[in-house]
C-alpha cells in the first residue's frame, strides 16, 4: 500500500487490468432501460414531467416564489423569497447599514420571528461565547491529514466534534438547538483553518491561525481570519454579509437541505445529519455551480478581443452552447433555475452589491462584462434550446465573482456557501423533529430478474 493508504488507478500496477476487468463488469451489468422510467412513471430527482418538485413534505421556514396562480394557470413572474414569511428584500432594505444581517437572519429562521434589539444582544452575547475552538481540537483534527478539498475536511471536523459532545446522541429539541448554534458558529473558523492547513501542509505557505474577535459579525471575523493583514472594509464586509444573508435558506427540496431531513428523520445525530447535507453541497451540480462560473469567465476573457462587442460576446455564448467551447457541455453556467422564472431575487440584490463593490475595486470593466453575457446568455439560451420557458440568471451567477474580488480564494466557495447555508439546515432539522414522526422512505420499483443460483463448479467461465 501506498503512503496515501488509498491508491489511484495509475498506482494499482499489476492490479489495474483486473480493476478494469470489474470496472467492465459493473457497467455491463448495472445498466437500466431508460425507457422503463417512462413506463412506470418514475419522478427522476423527485420531479414530474414538467420539472416541478414532487410534494414531500410541508415546511414554514421558507417559501420560494415564481408563478402567480391565475384562474388555476401559474403565470411567470418576478421572483421572490421569503424566510418564516418576510421578504428577504426586505430583511435586506430593513438593515439600514446595520451589521449583524446575517445573524439576524439565523435569528429568524430558527425562531420564526425578526429579533427585538434585546432579543438580538441577548443571541449575538451567545454566539459570541459558541464562536471557538480550543487548540487542542485545531491542532488533532484540523491540522491533521489537511485536505484539497475543503468540503472533505468540515465533513471530517463535524464528525469528529461529535466525539467532543457528551450529549451528542440527544435529539430533544433544546439539545439540538444547542448543537445547531455551536454549528453555526464554529463553522467559519473550521473551514478558514481547514484553508490555512490546506495552503500549509500542500502548498509550503506559511501557515496562519487568528482567533476571531468577539463583537465581531461572522461576516468579519471570515475577513478577519482569511487575510494575512486581518484587514477589510466596512463595504467589503458588508457586501460577505449580505451574501451570507442570500444563501442561508431556500427551501426544503434542494438537494442539500432534503438529505437533512432524509437523514435525520432516521433518528440519528446532528452532526451526521449535517455532514450529509455537506457532502450533497459539495457536489457540482449543487453548491460547487458559483466555481464553474467563474471558469467559464476566465474562458470566455480569453478568447474575446473586445469584451464590450455585443457580436462577439454573442458568438463565443452561441460556440459554449453548440459544445464548441469552454468544457463543452453546452451549458452557460449561471443561467437558468429549476424553479425561477423571470429573476432569481437573489441575484437581482447580490448583482446591486457586486456592482458597488466592482466600482471600489476599479473592476468595472468585469463588472460590464457579466452584464452583458447575462442579457446574451438568456435569450440565447432560449433560442438554441426552443425553451418557452424565460432563464434568468441565478444567484452563481454573481456570487462568484463577488467572492473572488473579495480575495475568497476558489477553495473555499462552496465552504462560503456551506456557512451560510448551515441555519437553514439546522432549521430544517429542527423542523422535522419537532413535526414528522415517519422516516422518509421512498419507493424503488424492482426491474429485473429473478435467476436461479448457479453453483460455482457450474458457472460459466
Amino acid at each position: 500500500m501506498s503512503d496515501n493508504e488509498m491508491m489511484n488507478l495509475d498506482e494499482l500496477g499489476e492490479l489495474k487490468s483486473d480493476m478494469e476487468a470489474l470496472e467492465d463488469e459493473l457497467l455491463k451489468n448495472q445498466r437500466i432501460d431508460p425507457n422503463l422510467y417512462v413506463e412506470y412513471d418514475v419522478k427522476r430527482g423527485l420531479r414530474d414531467s414538467a420539472g416541478k418538485g414532487v410534494l414531500t413534505g410541508l415546511t414554514e421556514i421558507s417559501d420560494v416564489c415564481a408563478y402567480n396562480l391565475i384562474n388555476g394557470r401559474q403565470i411567470p413572474a418576478e421572483g421572490s423569497l421569503y424566510y418564516q414569511g418576510v421578504n428577504v428584500q426586505d430583511i435586506v432594505k430593513g438593515l439600514n447599514g446595520r451589521k449583524y444581517g446575517f445573524e439576524e437572519t439565523i435569528y429568524l429562521l430558527l425562531f420564526g420571528k425578526l429579533p427585538n434589539q434585546r432579543e438580538l444582544d441577548m443571541f449575538l452575547n451567545v454566539m459570541f461565547e459558541l464562536q471557538c475552538l480550543s487548540g487542542r481540537f485545531v491542532r488533532d483534527v484540523v491540522m491533521k491529514a489537511s485536505s484539497e478539498n475543503i468540503m472533505n475536511a468540515m465533513q471530517r471536523c463535524i464528525l469528529s466534534l461529535y466525539t467532543y459532545d457528551s450529549d451528542a446522541e440527544d435529539i430533544s429539541a433544546g439539545n439540538v438547538l444547542r448543537q445547531s448554534l455551536e454549528l453555526i458558529a464554529k463553522l467559519p473558523l473550521i473551514a478558514v483553518y481547514s484553508y490555512h492547513a490546506y495552503r500549509h501542509f500542500r502548498k509550503d505557505d506559511t501557515l496562519l491561525i487568528r482567533n476571531p474577535r468577539k463583537g465581531l459579525s461572522l461576516a468579519e471575523n471570515i475577513l478577519l481570519m482569511l487575510r494575512p493583514s486581518g484587514e477589510y472594509t466596512e463595504l467589503e464586509a458588508k457586501v460577505l454579509d449580505i451574501a451570507l444573508i442570500l444563501h442561508a435558506e431556500h427551501g426544503g427540496g434542494n438537494n442539500s437541505t432534503f438529505t437533512n431531513h432524509v437523514v435525520t428523520s432516521s433518528g440519528t445525530d446532528t452532526y451526521s445529519a449535517v455532514a450529509a447535507s455537506i457532502g450533497s453541497l459539495k457536489g457540482p451540480r449543487h453548491g460547487g455551480a458559483n466555481l464553474k462560473v467563474q471558469n467559464m469567465f476566465a474562458d470566455i476573457k480569453a478568447h474575446l478581443q473586445d469584451w464590450t462587442n455585443e457580436d462577439e460576446v454573442s458568438a463565443y455564448l452561441t460556440k459554449i452552447l453548440d459544445k464548441e467551447a469552454f468544457d463543452r457541455t453546452g451549458l452557460i453556467y449561471g443561467m437558468g433555475h429549476a424553479v425561477y422564472t423571470l429573476s432569481d431575487p437573489r441575484e437581482v440584490i447580490l448583482k446591486k452589491f457586486a456592482r458597488a463593490l466592482a466600482e471600489e475595486k476599479g473592476m468595472m470593466e468585469e463588472f460590464a462584462l457579466y452584464e452583458l453575457v447575462e442579457r446574451l446568455a438568456g435569450q440565447l439560451v432560449m433560442e438554441r434550446r426552443r425553451l418557452f420557458k424565460n432563464v434568468c440568471a441565478n444567484v452563481d451567477f454573481y456570487s462568484g465573482f463577488v467572492y473572488s474580488m473579495l480575495g475568497i480564494p476558489e477553495e473555499l466557495f462552496t465552504p462560503i456557501f456551506a456557512i451560510a447555508r448551515m441555519p437553514g439546515w439546522c432549521a430544517h432539522r429542527l423542523e422535522e423533529l419537532i413535526n414528522a414522526s415517519k422516516i422518509i422512505r421512498p419507493a424503488y420499483k424492482y426491474v429485473g430478474h429473478h435467476t436461479e443460483f448457479i453453483p460455482m463448479e457450474e458457472r460459466p467461465l
